[in-house]
């Protein structure tokens, strides 16, 4: 069977709102436009095959653009709350940081496929999707991604058509937001789209402010009807404050928990605490169709990335009496990041048979070169020459004067990467699919520490580590009816000693074999209806040897002798009725760590991994021109660290909506989030720094349609 003839089968048996047009004189599919659940390789995206979700053995969850909308998400910890699976860390307030099956990351991060590893938050003003495959997923995308990742699929510009939409919203705190969709036809065979926003960034916190804005032209050409190709830059620009939360409170009798009471308090120095980021991306994609059963495609992206952050914050926790404390610690640092990303991918898929078997084929390969300049300066207060100290505490924090150190941290990296990966999906019978994968990574990093090549000792500051490891993916697939599926697989992958961010090579690590991860599953996913599916899993994932922070010295790293994290996950998405859709999920997750080194930490609980979580999301027609919406969130309590000496309590966060089509180019949406003024903390990066959650908070927003 044709790859043109099999997709346009598998979309059009278990997927609404598909629009297939064919000619009868060669049968062949001319377009095909997919709406909803189907992941096709012209969306470029996660599983690089033309594959409906039934037929994917792993867990995996697809916002659409209609549902980043509809829920007004600003950002990934938005998005990422109403996820099985996965929860928020703070990101020292200047990241994206993400809990994925008690894995945390800051790197995990794509873009249509491709790695986006540098620490910055992700803006969603041109995701037309995001799609997140949780499990080990080495096969398609390489080192890391231990609990899962996260795939943005881009806005593409469109030929043949001609519209522009604008959006304009405002919150209670102050922030605002304007974005632009703008797509125009050039001629037949090419399109040009823009899309931009600005966003003034306030929320409860005293001193937090703050503005980002990005603009993302791209451009198509059909050179041919079996060839395209799609040129793409990106510009970010984000300048805010850094906020790390509040700190613990010491509580007798047990864990430690976060200072209540100081929800609004800045505990660092609004002039100080600040990053910067300022990235452009390039990419260009050529896709080719060589036959009716073979397509492929080449992507080229270049990534500059210039990265600032520098903060002061509560470094130990306050011993509070009768509601007060006399006095808090304080420590901070600058720290700068330099990248430059070249990385090339080609794919090939083909559809074929042998005898009895229908093969669906991926044959695959990646290159890159990842060039990381990071410095990290210590700040030193006047008072006692030291880069920590106690000072009498005061609302707002009285700062004493302080600068910054020489450098403390001066690391140059060269990272090249060469991969390569072949899977094949075998349809053994109408009932039973096997999927079989092997990817191969030639991994080699060179770091020069210019401190420690000039501080006199014996050891060299020039290290370098090559791995070369093999990863397999293993899935089976049952289907006893068109509409349902039961699957169990297993997945690997590796993270190399240098870590995620290719900070952490040193003499000790350079001889040391990476980490690896290794996750088992069963699950099942069953279509009720063409527009309603129900998906669960049951998961174990293992984790080796791998680095923490020390809670009693950030500066420091420990070594984890290894994680396991057992879990449940469920999911229900789709239409209950004609006017009543709904998004709910569940997940729970037991994860320990590993330690053996005499702490008596040894089944102590993975960071930041609550036992439940909870979301629902229900949006109800009441007329062709008035909607409503309502939400919950729950989240259970969690450990900050692996010592497991301070626990965030749980919570349940309740928002809805309301959505009024004035006319058919006017649409208005008002968003209240934390609608019950919920006193709560969502997340953490230390036992020290910990968030606290938005009050109630409403947000007005407007879109026009030309």
């Amino acid at each position: 069977m044709s790859l043109p003839k099999l997709t346009a089968a598998i979309a059009l048996a278990v997927i609404p709102g598909i629009h297939a047009h064919a000619n009868d004189e060669d049968e062949t599919v001319d377009e095909i436009i997919v709406e909803g659940r189907y992941l096709s390789i012209d969306k470029i995206n996660s599983v690089k095959t033309p594959t409906p979700i039934l037929d994917v053995p792993q867990s995996l969850s697809i916002l659409t653009e209609e549902q980043i909308k509809n829920q007004a998400f600003q950002n990934f910890g938005d998005v990422l709350r109403y996820t099985p699976g996965l929860s928020i860390s703070q990101g020292e307030g200047h990241r994206d940081a993400i809990i994925i099956r008690g894995i945390q990351t800051t790197a995990d991060f794509f873009i249509d496929g491709v790695r986006d590893d540098v620490q910055y938050y992700r803006p969603l003003y041109n995701a037309e999707q995001i799609e997140i495959l949780r499990g080990p997923n080495a096969l398609l995308f390489g080192r890391g991604g231990g609990g899962g990742v996260i795939n943005r699929v881009q806005k593409k510009a469109m030929t043949g058509q001609q519209f522009t939409s604008l959006s304009l919203g405002a919150d209670s705190f102050g922030s605002a937001v304007t974005s632009i969709d703008s797509n125009f036809g050039v001629g037949e065979s090419a399109g040009f789209r823009l899309n931009a926003y600005y966003q003034t960034l306030e929320n409860h916190r005293d001193f937090f402010d703050g503005d980002s804005f990005a603009i993302n032209p791209t451009m198509t050409f059909e050179f041919s009807p079996s060839t395209t190709a799609t040129v793409s830059y990106e510009y970010v620009d984000d300048d805010r404050v850094v906020d790390r939360g509040v700190p613990s409170q010491n509580v007798d009798g047990g864990p430690d928990v976060p200072l209540e009471g100081f929800e609004d308090t800045f505990f660092g120095s609004p002039e100080a605490n600040v990053t910067t980021l300022e990235a452009s991306i390039f990419r260009a994609r050529l896709e080719h169709e060589f036959s009716d059963s073979m397509r492929g495609n080449v992507t080229a992206h270049y990534a500059d990335y210039d990265k600032m952050y520098q903060n002061l914050y509560a470094s130990e926790e306050v011993v509070v009496t009768n509601g007060l404390f006399p006095e808090v610690e304080l420590d901070g640092y600058r720290d700068t990041t330099e990248r430059q990303n070249l990385i090339v991918q080609a794919n090939l898929v083909a559809a074929f048979e042998t005898g009895p078997f229908a093969h669906t084929f991926l044959l695959g390969a990646e290159f890159g070169d990842q060039d990381t300049e990071n410095a990290r300066l210590d700040n030193v207060f006047d008072a006692n020459g030291d880069d920590q100290l106690f000072i009498p505490f005061s609302d707002p924090l009285a700062i004493p004067a302080f600068g910054f150190t020489d450098l403390v941290r001066d690391r140059k990296s060269d990272v090249q990467f060469a991969s390569f990966y072949v899977q094949d999906q075998i349809d053994l019978t109408e009932q039973f699919k096997v999927v079989l994968g092997l990817r191969f990574d030639q991994f080699d990093i060179d770091v020069f520490d210019a401190i420690e090549q000039n501080d006199g000792d014996a050891v060299d500051g020039a290290f370098e580590r090559d791995d070369s490891e093999v990863t397999p993916r293993l899935g089976f697939i049952y289907k006893p009816r068109e509409n349902v599926s039961f699957y169990a697989s297993y997945s690997e992958t590796f993270l190399p000693r240098s870590g995620d961010q290719f900070l952490t090579l040193s003499l000790d690590t350079a001889s040391t074999r990476p980490q690896f991860f290794e996750n088992t599953e069963v699950g099942f996913k069953w279509d009720l209806r063409p527009d309603l599916s129900l998906t669960a899993a049951v998961f174990n994932l293992d984790r080796e040897s791998y680095t923490s922070i020390d809670p009693e010295d950030q500066d420091q790293l420990i070594v984890i002798p290894g994680s396991e994290t057992n879990g449940f996950e469920l999911q229900l998405t789709g239409n209950i009725t004609e006017n009543w859709s709904v998004t709910t999920s569940y997940a729970s997750l037991d994860g320990e760590v590993q330690v053996e080194d005499g702490s008596g930490d040894d089944g102590n609980a993975t960071r930041q991994t609550p036992e439940n979580m909870f979301s629902i999301w229900n949006q109800y027609s009441i007329s062709e021109k008035l909607g409503v919406a309502l939400g919950a969130t729950y989240q259970d309590s969690f450990f900050v660290r692996e010592d497991n000496s301070v626990e965030v309590p749980s919570f349940t966060r309740v928002d809805a909506a309301v959505f009024y089509t004035l006319s058919d180019a006017v649409r208005i949406q008002l968003n209240v989030e934390n609608l019950l003024d919920e006193d709560y903390f969502p997340d953490a990066h230390s036992n020290d720094n910990i968030t606290t959650g938005e009050p109630l908070n409403a947000r007005l927003s407007m879109t026009f349609d030309f």
